[in-house]
């Protein structure tokens, strides 16, 4: 798997996962909506930890700085 996620893209995706927590904990989204937005930050923390992301394989992208060209 090549690293295809930024520093800028990371923390974006770690804010957003703990908005979802600091949600659920203070009681302001339960139930399915909390199911389905707890597996996305899942989600988003997991693919920060591993720099990689299966979407942006599939699709091509990537928010990481070139590192060519010097």
């Amino acid at each position: 798997m090549k690293k295809n996620i930024g520093n800028t893209d990371k923390l974006i995706r770690l804010v957003l996962a703990l908005v979802v927590a600091v949600l659920y904990f203070l009681n302001i989204i339960s139930g399915t909506l909390a199911i389905v937005l707890g597996i996305f930050a899942l989600v988003m923390v997991l693919t920060s930890l591993m720099n990689f992301c299966g979407l942006y394989a599939i699709f091509g992208c990537s928010t990481c700085k070139s590192e060519g060209k010097k």
